[in-house]
């Protein structure tokens, strides 16, 4: 590990963004160029002390996970994300695996989405980053970790939990759906990938997923419409919009309602509060 190079890095990298560039209000005068640090933490999901010590040299290897946090933060290219991870002490990243780095273009518009629910999802329906109105909505997904991160995952191994998003006569489509997108997704990535783990993961513990396993169905696509169930304000039915990558690796979900209807009141009420319990 390179402490000098990645803390210069670091620097010069949060001096050349502007708020602007990452959602953020510009606030008060600013008497230092570009990000705060603490800015650049809360962006990251990781203490503002953490971070202050990464660029005084002073913290310990980073992990692959805090990388690719700090990358998204960052908006760092391909080739600086990989710049990161060497420096760090790491070989680049695979570019054909499943991984926690967004495009700076994909963030640059999630950062402007401020109004609709709005997140980015990997083909393992893990959520890599969202904005506060999806947050409101849909819960914090920051905090998972391992395979609980993956959306599929928990559909399955959580049913009670997990399923309460949904009306009770959706869950059968909703679960057929999962299944063929992880079929998808382990096609793509093997059967040795984190995909090929959920997969024998769940077939350890979910009869169904066994069931819907074995019909062999393909298939990655978000429904166009979905009645979503939040636990104060009841039903509220919504468009789902997906933007995908050019690999299609990840997507950007927008989910919006009908302008003057109760769905498009409810969004904004639960925008504005945020996630206070109503």
């Amino acid at each position: 590990m390179d402490r000098e190079a990645l803390a210069e890095f670091l620097l010069r990298r949060r001096e050349m963004l502007q708020p602007s560039d990452v959602g953020l209000s510009p606030g008060v005068r600013r008497r230092t160029p570009g990000l705060r640090r603490e800015e650049v933490a809360q962006l990251a999901t990781m203490s503002t002390d953490y971070y202050t010590r990464l660029e005084q040299q002073r913290g310990p290897q980073p992990s692959p996970q805090i990388l690719a946090a700090l990358a998204r933060a960052l908006r760092l290219t391909s080739d600086e994300r990989d710049y990161l991870h060497r420096v760090a002490g790491y070989s680049a990243p695979d570019r054909g695996a499943v991984t926690d780095y967004v495009r700076p273009g994909m963030l640059r518009i999630l950062d402007r989405l401020h109004d609709a629910p709005a997140f980015v999802v990997s083909v393992l329906d893990e959520v890599l980053v969202q904005n506060d109105a999806a947050r409101a909505l849909l819960g914090d997904a920051s905090h998972l970790v391992g395979l609980e991160r993956s959306g599929i995952y928990r559909w399955f191994a959580h049913p009670e939990s997990e399923r309460g998003r949904y009306l009770e006569s959706d869950h059968a489509r909703q679960s057929r759906s999962l299944v063929a997108s992880l079929r998808a997704a382990q096609g793509l990535l093997g059967s040795r990938s984190r995909a090929g783990e959920i997969v024998r993961e769940l077939t350890a513990r979910s009869p169904e997923f066994v069931e819907l396993w074995d019909a062999q169905e393909v298939r990655r696509r978000f429904e166009e419409h979905k009645v979503l169930v939040h636990p104060e304000l009841g039903e509220i039915e919504v468009d789902c919009q997906a933007l995908f990558t050019e690999d299609e690796s990840q997507a950007l979900i927008v989910l919006t309602a009908a302008p003057g209807s109760e769905a498009a009141s409810k969004l904004e009420l639960v925008r504005v509060l945020g996630t206070q319990v109503v």
